[in-house]
């Protein structure tokens, strides 16, 4: 028998191409890697699978075990808490050995016939991707639209289904967003949000009466500044249906038609007005407005339906706090309650409408998250929340407003003996080198020790505003349990300490993320929380970018490093405006036509920076489909680290050639890419059981 040949390193080709902007030239010799169907291209993505796969052959058996492990904790027969709306209780199901959701509902009582909506599992037969993107049902509760994406390029197709008979209808309209649709209160008409197909940005939202062709779809509204991301609902007093216009950290629109009205005209909530932010939620007959109107950190106003156009007409009901941030809100017919920030933690506030006291739920750990959760029943007394740890599996509670009652309706079931008393949390706050107190949150296994020698994993985001909340992983079991730490670092550019926390790490002040990061696993090394020779680093997406940042600066502070679907190409994608989300981006990292953002981009850009020196271990993930963050940018960062590191460690690349920004579709399928990063860092410290 022939043996197999070993895999050697692949090198993509370079094929110089010159990119000049502002008068400076780069030369780029990995840019042809953008050619999704040049065969040559497939065949270099093919080549690093085959490296990874040979690369990482002693840990195969450690990849199986460990997705036998994190599928093993996973109770395959569950079912979600249900919620009531209209006449009917609402909740999905997964069934032993399914990928994908069924959605059921029963009518008036949970000892009701149950009705399958949808079943996930059979919608997907045929597709290596699926996923549903949201339903929404009609007043008289007999139809649904749907929108389900099977390519995973965020490019949904909207369908509708009639309840009674079980029949999907003729119509089908492709290229439109994922869960932004509504109806009429007439049951035949509904209105969606179309896509650009080539920016995948949503900018036209359209009417269809049912039975009708889509062809003939009205127009109603369409977005004429593509930095502004849309949005579209149903209000829920039911009265209204919105369109949302966010340009994130810049400004905000809403356009409302009243429900009942669906061949009138949307009208203005308020025009849009740089530097304004809003949201909004109809109350009776008035709205209450979420704003940062004269308030970085948010306060909430109220104002009368027929005047919201008029400032002079709006009223402060909670005044803003340098120290709290306003993040959310949800009305009831006796309370308001609102999600707020203090400290890098969220906490849950209770206001009684008729008595204006007000109470915050307690929750009694140092580090945890927790929201409010779904509310669809205006005329109740019960709060629906979520909550969770580092060690306290995700949970959701009825609290009722009045007697101040909690009741847990559901907690995440953790198979294989896993007891929340053998883990420790912690909440450290680091120093950073300009002075600013970065909070940590940290969990571990009880007895792990803190002598230096306990592998760690670090964690962090840090961009849009986006909050890495210290929640549950069961799949993190698998790590803690081998003797790892892991440890969320909550950087600046994410909302965890304000509405400043995000803006200082943003735009020019972009490298304070970074910083950030680095000054952290300082800390964690210098405290012998861990060393250098068994920290970890992780990061996703514009996490991704972060760690691409960190090996350019810090690169010996890191044992290994994994790099999810990574944004690393900054400055080119950036000024490639028929890339999708791009000119939404602008606000966030800058317009690099603009000397100043360029040169400041171009000095952290991570593929801009890759120089001949030592790397960590890198693995680094994308998905052929994503429309995120395109596959070519990773592809192209581990071709020019590849060219030029100096050391010997591990550069591995791994391609979803079936997938898109967020990985597999199923259930269990991601617990495989999970297994694989698991296995990279475990191999690296010696442990392959």
């Amino acid at each position: 028998m022939t043996q197999a040949q070993p895999v050697t390193a692949p090198k993509a080709a370079v094929k110089p191409k010159e990119l000049i902007t502002n008068g400076h030239k780069r030369i780029d010799n990995y840019y042809y890697l953008n050619e999704r169907e040049n065969p040559e291209v497939i065949d270099y993505l093919n080549a690093e699978n085959a490296y990874l796969e040979q690369e990482l052959a002693p840990v195969k058996n450690l990849r199986e075990k460990l997705f036998d492990e994190m599928k093993g904790r996973i109770k395959e027969q569950d079912e979600s808490v249900p919620y009531k709306e209209g006449s009917y209780f609402y909740y999905s199901r997964y069934i032993t050995g399914g990928e994908y959701p069924i959605y059921c509902r029963k009518k008036g009582s949970l000892d009701a016939p149950e009705e399958i909506l949808f079943d996930g599992n059979a919608l997907a037969k045929g597709h290596t991707y699926y996923h549903l993107g949201g339903y929404e049902v009609s007043d008289n509760e007999e139809m649904a639209i749907y929108a389900e994406d099977v390519v995973s390029r965020r490019l949904y197709t909207l369908r509708i289904k009639n309840l009674k008979t079980g029949k999907t209808y003729a119509d089908k309209i492709p290229d439109v967003e994922a869960d932004n649709f509504a109806w009429a209160a007439d049951n035949k008409t509904l209105f969606y949000i179309k896509k650009d197909p080539q920016t995948l940005l949503g900018y036209q939202v359209y009417r269809h009466v049912l039975g009708t062709s889509p062809q003939t779809d009205a127009l109603v509204y369409e977005e004429a500044d593509n930095q502004f991301y849309m949005g579209l609902g149903r209000s829920k007093s039911k009265k209204y249906i919105a369109i949302g216009s966010d340009h994130n950290g810049v400004a905000t629109e809403y356009r409302l038609l009243e429900a009942r009205q669906p061949m009138g005209q949307f009208k203005v909530f308020l025009p849009r007005e740089k530097g304004h932010e809003y949201d909004i939620v109809h109350y009776q007959d008035k709205f209450y407005v979420r704003t940062n109107w004269k308030a970085e950190n948010f306060r909430l106003m109220e104002v009368p339906e027929g005047k919201t156009t008029d400032r002079t007409a709006w009223k402060e009901v909670i005044p803003h706090r340098p120290d709290v941030y306003l993040a959310t809100m949800d009305v009831f017919v006796n309370h308001l309650v609102l999600g707020e920030r203090k400290a890098g933690l969220t906490n849950i506030r209770v206001i009684n409408q008729q008595t204006k006291t007000d109470e915050y739920l307690d929750f009694g750990e140092p580090a945890y998250v927790a929201g409010i959760g779904y509310n669809p029943d205006f005329n109740t007394n019960i709060l629906r929340f979520g909550y969770s740890s580092l060690t306290t599996p995700n949970s959701t509670f009825d609290y009722n407003m009045d007697t101040k009652e909690k009741t847990l309706k559901k907690q995440q079931e953790v198979l294989g003996g896993f007891d929340k008393a053998n883990y420790v949390s912690e909440r450290v706050y680091v120093t950073a080198r300009d002075g600013i107190q970065v909070p940590v949150s940290l969990v571990y296994r009880k007895g792990t020790p803190k002598d230096g020698s306990a592998p760690l994993l670090q964690y962090a985001y840090g961009s849009y505003g986006y909050s890495i909340d210290p929640s549950f992983s069961s799949t993190r079991l698998s790590l803690l349990d081998r003797g790892f730490i892991f440890a969320i670092a909550h950087i600046r550019g994410g909302l965890e300490m304000g509405r400043r926390w995000y803006e200082d790490g943003k735009m020019l002040k972009k490298k304070n993320t970074f910083n950030d990061f680095v000054d952290v696993s300082e800390y964690l090394i210098n405290n012998k929380y861990t060393s250098s020779d068994k920290l970890f680093a992780m990061g996703g997406s514009a996490g991704g970018l972060l760690m691409g940042a960190v090996i350019n600066q810090a690169p010996q502070l890191y044992r290994g490093v994994v790099a999810s679907v990574p944004f690393v190409d900054v400055v080119t994608t950036m000024l490639d405006e028929s890339i999708p989300l791009t000119t939404g981006e602008f606000e966030e990292w800058g317009n690099p036509k603009n000397k100043p953002y360029y040169d400041y981009m171009l000095s952290y850009s991570p593929y801009d920076n890759v120089e001949q020196k030592a790397y960590p271990n890198l693995l680094v993930t994308t998905g052929l489909h994503d429309s995120q963050v395109q596959y070519w940018e990773p592809a192209k960062w581990v071709a020019k680290l590849r060219a030029l590191k100096t050391d010997t460690n591990q550069l591995l690349l791994h391609t979803n050639m079936d997938a898109g920004h967020g990985g597999a579709s199923g259930r269990f399928q991601v617990l495989k890419e999970i297994a694989l990063e698991y296995a990279f860092m475990l191999n690296l410290v010696g442990i392959q059981q």
